[in-house]
């Protein structure tokens, strides 16, 4: 008998512009074979995921990426000691580096994890994006780092506008002069840091798939999928499942060139003429992972086992058809809840408190 498993999973913030953590969440919850306990990871006190009581048993927060491994280790051992814990699972970019730094940690604390290494996630950022692409044979539109808004007066003359002002995580900004392109560059850096990316636009439909790499160069699992609805900020609030061969082999390709670890989302652009060009690959679930769970293959679900050391088949059939629909909903929370998560940094349940 495989015993129940506790798992931690990071990014609890629900906006509009949604963490994955909540769909993770909710992807293992929906699962009929999981009946363990859900540790959530927060970096805010008002993430809207530490108060969805049904998704989350327990909930801590964790310092920010920024102030580096060390502090998370401190953290992690805490929450060890406090709830136990068998599996981390982390969902968020800018997060990944320590946690992979800390794998050893991990090993140590008997937690299990299914996480790229450091030479994977540098080869397939968007830094390195077109140099990967071209020794993949994967299309990818022209891109360049810049690092400096002087860089901006001659880029045009490498890549034409319109282009996207890109960060080295997050964001995306199509601009169609050096006004509009400075004033990115300048909203990137003020964010994110440098460096930043400049890409060109390409028409087209904006295809995504979520995946899992076994590590090895094999594809555990994959779901296609077509946004339906966009919001201002770039992000699907709707999307279907489609079948797209094509598109899984694009996918397939990529984890087998970087025999990519753990979960990923590819963004691709299909264009009239019906190619594909890779524009983006997140290292981690995307915020829509729900859908693939609703569609048959919970490719959260396989990571965890990954993580545990457990067997997992690879997953091919999904149902094409399956719709998301994103909803924003008022959610309630009592001021306890919030007063121990804002002094002790903890929200455990009855159970976690015994």
């Amino acid at each position: 008998m495989e015993r129940p498993l506790t798992v931690a999973v990071t990014g609890l913030n629900a906006t509009d512009n949604p963490g994955p953590g909540v769909s993770v969440i909710r992807s293992l919850r929906l699962h009929p074979d999981f009946d363990g306990r859900i540790v959530g990871l927060a970096y805010d006190t008002l993430d809207p995921g530490i108060y969805a009581r049904d998704l989350v048993d327990d909930v801590f927060i964790i310092p920010y990426p920024s102030q580096g491994p060390a502090a998370l280790e401190a953290r992690l051992r805490h929450i060890k000691e406090r709830v136990g814990l068998d599996v981390v699972l982390p969902t968020l970019d800018s997060e990944l580096a320590s946690f992979i730094a800390l794998e050893p940690v991990l090993e140590e604390l008997d937690v299990g994890s299914f996480l790229p290494t450091h030479k994977q996630l540098d080869l397939r950022s968007k830094v390195h994006l077109s140099t990967f692409g071209e020794s993949a044979g994967i299309k990818v539109p022209p891109s360049k780092v810049v690092s400096s808004v002087e860089d901006l007066y001659r880029i045009h003359e490498e890549v034409a506008y319109p282009f996207f002002i890109k960060g080295v995580y997050y964001g995306a900004t199509l601009v169609r002069s050096v006004d509009e392109a400075v004033r990115a560059f300048h909203g990137v850096v003020a964010r994110w840091g440098y460096p930043v990316i400049v890409q060109a636009f390409v028409q087209g439909d904006e295809l995504d798939v979520v995946a899992v790499g076994d590590g090895e160069g094999g594809l555990v699992g994959a779901l296609p999928m077509k946004k339906t609805f966009i919001t201002d900020k770039g992000k699907g609030w709707a999307g279907i499942a489609i079948k797209d061969p094509e598109l899984i082999e694009l996918t397939r390709s990529f984890v087998a060139a970087l025999n990519w670890r753990g979960p990923c989302e590819v963004e691709v652009i299909k264009d009239a003429d019906g190619a594909y060009h890779l524009i983006e690959v997140n290292p981690r679930f995307p915020a829509w992972t729900y859908l693939s769970a609703g569609a048959g293959i919970n490719l959260p679900y396989a990571v965890v086992r990954l993580a545990a050391g457990l067997p997992v088949e690879p997953m091919h059939d999904y149902e094409v058809g399956k719709m998301f629909v994103r909803i924003s909903l008022d959610q309630i929370a009592d001021l306890a809840d919030f007063q121990a998560v804002t002094t002790h940094g903890e929200l455990l349940s009855q159970r976690g408190e015994d």
